[in-house]
């Protein structure tokens, strides 16, 4: 580059500082995704057109499986707009490196609600991680919320703030990932090195494992001991009186980043570490993490005021020491950065078995739907894991004048006292302060949906921003995946009960996205929001397929027809087509296997109670509930899950619903069988009732490891005798239901 310096200046700035790639194959897979619609609509036909007669037999059964396989293809067609126009960004670190653009303030935002199901030493790991991200420690501020007002929590981020003076110049040494202690010294720890800087790692380690000690310690006693109390003036605010559903805003600064003393063993400074505890009163709603969200914005406004946020749940830590500098591209390039709001990373865990048995991480997910979302510049946000502009969340609608803003200092730059911030910043985390305002409406988080992030992000997206969703080779934020069914199924009823709560709103993306988002965008939402009623069609057709096989009732075309070649070919080429994708994206066909098990039981079970729920509450019958996910399990489940052995050991209702499936179509199998056997079936009857035959052993083989835990398995994970004796009744009177 030649020319001037204020030339050669401006030319940088013009460099980009990411790109995009469109992925290819899209007229192959529009031929072939058109090929499945046209089988889809062809056994719509067949089904109008061969509807039973007033009086047949079977006739509703008939009625109900078209209005199953309708739900069937509106859903299916939801889906191809996630394959649509699927898009992948990358950052280029090194042209930022070469800006003279100045680096903005983030402040990272790490939520916890009960030191009993999200433990201290778990969330002190996070906050770790985040404040050793490599990002200039005086533009960098961790604020933490707890919403249990634990004092525990508060002493276990005083010890890690201590800890901090240690860690984080070790990681910036060693260029430590990932970031968390537990998860470093868990995994990348070597005790037979003798060289001097595995001396200094040891004695790393011995830290971090004397202050999780004394933690603990503390934990088990459930209280803070007075000589500990005395060491920080943080615990006056704790008396008698404060619970964790009432108590006074408790606001502290730990490290106050402005102060010159406070710097790590290097000699460094600090970054600003701050507790809060927002206001809560048991006649005061608190709108769950959206209050929580909220405050923490406020309560930082005052404090440090950094343009970017980062929002991560307690246990999902910093892996990648440079998401913040990938994530920065996004927002400071000149031409398209203004435009963007939000920059969304995977949900990924450290706890996946070899085969995902449950479901979690599907890489499928990860790579092609959610991106597929953001090809259409409308990454959901999913509430962890993702970088804010702090004036989007605030309300502001994009425009052309958040163009080029980065060298206009936004951090607060004030005079006054610890204590005079924390005073302040109490009344922005008090109950009353959000009366009379936009607070949850229109702006910050949005308030009485459980899934309050999908939401905002939607309603952020609608203001004319855009979102990217960011897929790091080297994962930028690892988190707990439920190591337990039970637990599992929870989630998933809380999500798709919030997301098709947000349907049914007046921010249902088909309205309220309307000349806003592109169509591919707001079908991308529904695929999510539907979850719910997706339920329907696979519930009935798990009932209905055993129970007419079961009275000899053929659903299907015999297999000789013409007919049978659309439901023959949209059924094998979806499923081949779902198996290839998996494993081209870094699956294994057992773990798609146990992923297909796993969409069965949540659409039987939580999809259909969240669906039950949101129409009750729709109702104005039931209030919204927020359940907490557990963290933490017993050594037993935790093994179990290792092995990849499914725990089915509660009495709950899903477990019920789950084996009095497997039940019926056991029963309606064995039931063929011994037909076939006794010559009660004639092979032309039998050819009607292959497809159901087919179906029916399918959802035999899906459902083995609950078999399993029903007859075989005699150990804690075994379904209960209670739940196996309600399934074999319940589906034994399901088959002797005359029709």
């Amino acid at each position: 580059m030649g020319g001037t310096p204020q030339a050669v200046e401006e030319e940088i700035r013009k460099l980009p500082l990411f790109k995009t790639e469109e992925a290819k194959g899209k007229v192959a897979f529009s031929l072939f995704s058109s090929s499945i619609l046209v089988g889809i609509c062809l056994i719509w036909a067949y089904r109008l057109s061969n509807l039973p007669t007033a009086g047949d037999r079977g006739r509703w059964l008939w009625i109900g499986m078209f209005f199953a396989e309708l739900g069937f293809g509106f859903y299916w067609i939801l889906t191809q707009a996630l394959r649509w126009n699927l898009v992948r960004y990358y950052p280029l670190k090194f042209n930022l490196s070469q800006s003279s653009y100045k680096l903005p303030g983030v402040d990272i935002f790490v939520c916890t609600a009960d030191p009993t199901v999200e433990p201290p030493t778990l969330v002190i790991n996070t906050v770790l991680s985040a404040m050793s991200l490599n990002h200039p420690t005086e533009k960098l501020s961790v604020y933490i919320s707890d919403d249990g007002g634990s004092q525990l929590t508060f002493y276990a981020l005083l010890e890690a703030s201590r800890f901090s003076k240690l860690w984080i110049p070790f990681c910036k040494k060693f260029n430590v990932e990932p970031r968390s202690p537990d998860a470093y010294f868990t995994h990348n720890f070597d005790l037979h090195e003798h060289t001097a800087d595995a001396q200094q790692r040891l004695f790393i380690k011995e830290q971090y494992e004397d202050m999780i000690k004394r933690i603990e310690a503390v934990i088990n006693k459930d209280s803070v001991p007075e000589e500990l109390k005395n060491q920080h003036k943080g615990f006056s605010e704790w008396d008698s009186n404060v619970t964790k559903q009432n108590h006074q805003p408790i606001v502290q600064i730990i490290i106050d980043g402005r102060d010159t003393n406070a710097v790590d063993s290097d000699g460094c400074r600090l970054p600003t570490l701050v507790y809060m505890a927002r206001e809560k009163r048991p006649d005061c709603l608190h709108h769950f993490k959206a209050g929580a969200m909220n405050a923490l914005i406020r309560v930082s406004s005052e404090i440090s005021n950094s343009a970017i946020i980062l929002n991560l749940d307690c246990d999902m830590y910093a892996n990648n020491a440079d998401s913040i500098k990938e994530a920065l591209c996004f927002f400071m390039d000149e031409e398209r950065g203004h435009q963007i709001a939000f920059v969304q990373h995977p949900q990924k865990y450290n706890n996946i078995t070899k085969n995902d048995l449950y479901g979690n991480s599907s890489p499928v997910l990860n790579k092609v739907e959610l991106p597929g979302v953001g090809g259409y510049g409308s990454a959901l946000y999913c509430g962890t894991g993702c970088f804010h502009r702090r004036t989007s969340l605030c309300g502001t609608k994009c425009s052309e004048e958040h163009k080029g803003l980065w060298n206009s200092e936004t951090r607060k730059d004030d005079n006054r006292t610890v204590h005079e911030l924390e005073e302040a910043s109490k009344v922005l985390a008090s109950c009353g302060f959000e009366k009379g305002t936009q607070w949850g409406k229109e702006m910050g988080l949005i308030y009485g949906c459980p899934v309050e992030d999908v939401v905002t992000g939607l309603a952020i997206q609608c203001r004319g921003w855009k979102s990217v969703y960011y897929n790091p080779d080297n994962t930028a934020f690892i988190g707990v995946a439920p190591p337990t069914l039970d637990i599992a199924l929870v989630q998933f009823t809380r999500w798709s009960d919030g997301l098709f709560q947000i349907f049914l709103s007046k921010y249902c993306p088909f309205i309220y996205g309307h000349n806003k988002i592109k169509l591919g965008a707001q079908m991308g939402y529904c695929v999510y929001l539907l979850w719910a009623p997706s339920s329907l069609p696979l519930l009935y057709y798990a009932i209905a397929l055993p129970f007419s096989l079961f009275q000899g009732i053929p659903l299907f075309p015999d297999i000789r027809s013409r007919w049978f070649i659309p439901f023959a070919y949209v059924f094998v080429s979806k499923n081949i087509y779902s198996l290839a994708e998996a494993l081209i994206f870094g699956s294994t066909f057992k773990a798609w296997w146990n992923l297909q098990r796993m969409w069965v039981h949540r659409r039987t079970t939580s999809f259909f109670f969240a669906f039950i729920d949101c129409i009750v509450r729709q109702l104005g019958l039931s209030q919204t509930t927020f359940t907490l996910t557990a963290k933490v399990v017993t050594d037993d489940v935790s093994k179990m899950y290792q092995q990849e052995i499914m725990d089915f050991g509660s009495t709950s209702t899903m477990f019920t619903v789950i084996s009095t499936l497997a039940m019926l179509n056991l029963f309606s199998l064995i039931g063929v069988v011994v037909k076939v056997f006794m010559g009660g079936l004639e092979c032309k009857d039998m050819e009607k009732l292959v497809s159901q035959v087919v179906l029916c052993g399918l959802m035999v083989t899906v459902n083995g490891p609950v078999y399993e835990a029903l007859f075989v398995r005699k150990d804690e994970g075994s379904i209960p005798g209670s739940v196996m004796f309600k399934s074999i009744v319940l589906a034994s009177l399901a088959c002797l239901i005359p029709l």
